[in-house]
C-alpha cells in the first residue's frame, strides 16, 4: 500500500483503486469539499505523475477519455482548485510522491490497464440526490428527476413560465460551462427533439451562472445526472443501483461475486470490490479467492 498525507488531502493506493480524500486547507474548493472521498479503480486510470516545485509540486492522475462523468461534462474546464485529481505535495515530500507513482504506474503495467477511451463510466459519479443554487436559479436531482427552480435575478421571459421538471429519460443533452472573464457560465438541459435553445439569459432549460463561489457545484449536478444518460461512446449506464455484497460464509462469496449484475451499474460493482478488498485485509478471503472474485465484478464492469 501507497499513501501520501498532505494538507490538500490524502491519497491512498492499495493496488486496485486510487481513494482521494480531500483536505481542509483554505486551497481546497469547494467543488472538492463538497464532492468529499472519491475512489478511482485502477482500470479507470491513463497515467499518473508529479510535478516537482521549489515549494511544492502536484501529483496529478490522468483519467482514461470518458471513464469519469464529472471530467465528461467539464471537459477540462474546472479552475485548478476544484479539481479532484491534483494534490499539492510540499517539496519535503516528494521522496514520498515519487514512490506513490512508481507504485500506481507499476499496477498498471502489470494489469496491463488499457490506457484508451473507455465506453462505459467507470466511475458512479457524484452522489444523489443532490441540490444546487446558484447564479439565476437552483436545480435539484433526485436521480430521476431535474427541477429547476428560479430567483429574483431571472428574467421575466424565463421565470414566467414557473418551476421547470422532467425525467433523465427526456433528455438528450446535459452541458456546463463556466464564467470566464466577462462572459457568464451555464447549466443546460436539453431534451430531446425540442428545438434550438435561446441564450442562457432566457432558455427555461438552463440555469445561468454568474461567477460566484458556488458555480462549480453545479458541475456535480451535471455529472450526477450525465451518468445516468446514455454514455457519449454509446453504452446506456443504469439509475438503479444493485444491492450491495452482503458477507456470506467464504465459500458463497466467490459464487455471489459470479451472478449476474447488469455492466453497467457501476455504483454497485464498485462497493462490492471495496468489500471484497475489506474482507481480503480482514483475513476472511484467501488471496486466491479474493482473485478470484474480484476478477468475477471485473468482467462485469
Amino acid at each position: 500500500m501507497a499513501e501520501i498525507i498532505q494538507k490538500d488531502g490524502t491519497w491512498t493506493f492499495d493496488g486496485d483503486a486510487v481513494r482521494i480524500v480531500p483536505g481542509r486547507d483554505k486551497g481546497v474548493g469547494l467543488l472538492r469539499q463538497t464532492l468529499g472521498e472519491v475512489v478511482v479503480p485502477l482500470r479507470a486510470l491513463a497515467g499518473i505523475s508529479h510535478e516537482p516545485g521549489r515549494r511544492a509540486g502536484r501529483l496529478r492522475l490522468r483519467l482514461r477519455d470518458g471513464a469519469d462523468p464529472l471530467l465528461q461534462v467539464t471537459g477540462g474546464r474546472l479552475p485548478e482548485a476544484s479539481d479532484p485529481y491534483r494534490l499539492t505535495v510540499d517539496a519535503d515530500r516528494t521522496g514520498v510522491a515519487e514512490y506513490f507513482v512508481d507504485e500506481v504506474r507499476n499496477a498498471l503495467l502489470l494489469d496491463q490497464v488499457d490506457p484508451g477511451p473507455a465506453d462505459v463510466y467507470l466511475l458512479p459519479g457524484p452522489p444523489v440526490p443532490i441540490s444546487v443554487a446558484a447564479g439565476d436559479g437552483t436545480v435539484a436531482f433526485d436521480g430521476d428527476r431535474v427541477a429547476l427552480d428560479w430567483n429574483w435575478t431571472t428574467e421575466e421571459a424565463k421565470s414566467s413560465g414557473g418551476p421547470r421538471e422532467f425525467r433523465v429519460a427526456d433528455l438528450r443533452a446535459v452541458e456546463w460551462s463556466p464564467s470566464k472573464g466577462l462572459e457568464n457560465g451555464w447549466i443546460r438541459f436539453t431534451l430531446a427533439g425540442a428545438p434550438a435553445a435561446p441564450a442562457p439569459k432566457y432558455d427555461p432549460h438552463t440555469v445561468e451562472l454568474f461567477g460566484f463561489k458556488k458555480d462549480p457545484l453545479m458541475a456535480l449536478v451535471a455529472a450526477a445526472v450525465a451518468v445516468r444518460m446514455p454514455h457519449p461512446r454509446g453504452a446506456a449506464v443504469s439509475a438503479e443501483p444493485a444491492p450491495a455484497l452482503s458477507k456470506p460464509p467464504v465459500p458463497e462469496l466467490a459464487a455471489s461475486a459470479a451472478e449476474p449484475v447488469a455492466p453497467e451499474d457501476h455504483d454497485a460493482l464498485l462497493r462490492r470490490l471495496r468489500e471484497l478488498g475489506d474482507l481480503h485485509q480482514g483475513g476472511i478471503l484467501t488471496a486466491e479467492e479474493f482473485a478470484a472474485a474480484k476478477q468475477a465484478v471485473l468482467r462485469r464492469i
